[in-house]
């Protein structure tokens, strides 16, 4: 229940023009503002996250490239490329020993 609650807030703050950063249970950081949303993964586990209505996990992540699902669809992206997927552009602004670092933006 706190998780729904947190990702409304981020709605909500998201479309009002103001940013919101929360952290879900599997470790996965994100920051929304009006232009989209950034989502930290850990390396570890099974990371997984609702952001701006669709699910997103990371599937693997190599020396600086990773595969994530975004809506359903599995993409491989560079650090600094970034790919359309399900209305979205998704890129990949880091991969480090601990966490990669993905670009959502409607």
């Amino acid at each position: 229940m706190r998780r729904l609650a947190t990702a409304l807030t981020c709605l909500v703050l998201a479309a009002g023009a103001t940013a919101c950063s929360a952290t879900t249970d599997s470790g996965v950081g994100t920051e929304c503002g009006v232009d989209g949303c950034t989502v930290t993964f850990p390396r570890s586990g099974q990371p997984e996250v609702s952001v701006l209505g669709v699910e997103a996990q990371l599937l693997e992540a190599g020396d600086g490239t990773a595969r994530l699902d975004v809506a359903g669809q599995e993409v491989s992206l560079e650090v600094g490329t970034s790919t359309e997927v399900a209305g979205f552009t998704v890129g990949l602004e880091r991969v480090t020993e601990s966490e990669v670092v993905a670009v959502l933006r409607r």
